[in-house]
């Protein structure tokens, strides 16, 4: 029986990817764990692992194609002792590729993206077709041999759980469901009435009255990757969903300053010189948030509509730009880590992000996000909050300022921060409690290394 391979959901929102490059060729043998594709999502570049064994009797959709659906058939695989020439032929017979901008027969495949440092880890077997909605309304993940065998022996998987990456079903759980005596699967619930359609959001201007309104010749059209398609639409449903409130501060930043000095000047250096470590304000930055949230546990939360979400530890994303858009990459429990652990992750993450070698493990969840603009002179402003975080700060540039102390003016290097909140679970005063802590270690900063 041939076994179809599906585009992969490579995480828990993806709805379609490009497949950017196949590494096999039909006729090639592969084994479980041979890395057999490159699939392009919005925020990274991934390598897809083969489950099965076999031989590949047919590629359905050849390399370069764009908007490929999650489940979509791109490839058939022949099993051990079958014949290759049938499973190709009944391949055809299958759902055509859910694709976009699938290239013609005789067009060249897109150029492949450049590959992976050999140093770069390959992405963990990525989850397969997902099933159809459990009960509870969640999308059920498993392999498609865990689909296969779960078919065979005539159990429902989604009445399973998995213990694979991020929850998915994989063959020992089919296994141990079997020997366990599982559920077989249950006849499919009569239809729900249809739910009264939503009001349709209101659109800007159509494609076209936009531009009419500019000389014919006097542009050009750039289409909408999909990073761009996807910022636009979280920060939108984030605008028109999210009460934002805003509190600013300003904060003396020569203590920190001097701090820095001191700590990389003392940083431990390899035989060519190489300094363990070196501090960046951003560093020092996410490590005053987090244990900002740390004392101010009630700002360090998520909003449901059912609860709210408190979160046991400061996982903070750190918006990082890169062509076409930007990424928030993770430090997961910063509250607990060291600032040299913190500027040496932060490196890491911002070299691969460019690279666009992200892992979404890396880059998905978080707890709140600082968004750094000072680097690039900006003196202040607020950032759009990011679900599911409830807070975000905005860091402006550090300048010197004529302050007032005990009735005199002195001249301190200071920064202006302001705190994006999700009014329903982050209110003015607990926003205000969160940026005094935070100030408090950014103006006292030897409180971070305690």
């Amino acid at each position: 029986m041939p076994i179809n391979i599906t585009m992969p959901a490579l995480s828990p929102t993806m709805e379609e990817g490009n497949l950017a490059k196949w590494l096999v060729k039909e006729g090639d043998k592969i084994k479980s764990g041979d890395v057999i594709a490159e699939i392009e999502t919005d925020k990274a570049t991934m390598e897809v692992e083969a489950v099965d064994e076999g031989t590949v009797a047919k590629i359905v959709v050849p390399a370069g194609t764009e908007g490929v659906k999650v489940n979509a058939l791109i490839a058939v695989l022949a099993a051990d002792g079958e014949d290759v020439a049938a499973a190709a032929s009944g391949a055809g017979a299958a759902a055509a590729p859910a694709a976009k901008d699938a290239p013609k027969a005789d067009a060249p495949p897109a150029a492949a993206p450049a590959p992976a440092s050999v140093s770069a880890p390959a992405a963990a077997p990525a989850p397969a077709a997902s099933a159809p909605a459990a009960n509870d309304g969640h999308r059920t993940f498993a392999s498609p041999l865990a689909r296969r065998l779960a078919k065979e022996a005539g159990i429902d998987v989604t009445a399973i759980s998995g213990t694979g990456p991020h929850g998915r079903v994989v063959k020992k759980d089919i296994e141990a469901a079997v020997s366990g005596g599982a559920a077989k699967a249950a006849p499919a619930p009569a239809a729900q009435p249809a739910a009264a359609a939503a009001p349709a959001a209101p659109k800007g201007m159509s494609d076209d009255a936009v531009l009419k309104l500019f000389e014919q010749g006097s542009y050009e059209l750039v289409p909408h990757d999909g990073m761009r398609k996807t910022i636009a639409k979280r920060l939108q449903e984030s605008k028109q969903t999210i009460p934002h409130f805003y509190v600013s501060v300003d904060c003396e930043l020569d203590a920190l300053l001097a701090l820095r000095t001191q700590l990389n000047d003392s940083a431990p250096k390899s035989k060519d010189g190489v300094p363990a470590y070196k501090l960046s304000v951003n560093d020092m930055v996410i490590k005053a948030l987090a244990l900002a949230l740390r004392d101010v546990p009630d700002a360090n939360v998520s909003w449901t509509d059912s609860a709210m979400v408190k979160h046991k530890h400061a996982d903070v994303g750190v918006a990082v730009s890169i062509p076409g858009g930007l990424i928030t990459p993770i430090i997961r429990s910063a509250e607990q880590k060291t600032l040299s652990t913190i500027s040496n992750e932060m490196k890491d993450y911002g070299k691969r992000a460019k690279e666009r070698k992200l892992k979404p493990e890396e880059y998905q969840g978080g707890t709140t996000a600082v968004s750094n603009m000072g680097m690039m002179g900006v003196k202040n402003f607020a950032a759009v909050v990011n679900p599911p975080h409830a807070t975000i700060l905005a860091v402006g540039a550090g300048e010197q300022r004529v302050i007032v102390k005990k009735g005199e003016m002195v001249i301190a290097n200071v920064m202006t921060v302001t705190l994006s909140t999700d009014h329903r679970a982050v209110d003015g005063a607990l926003g205000a409690e969160l940026l005094a802590a935070f100030k408090g270690y950014i103006e006292n900063p030897m409180g971070m290394l305690v």
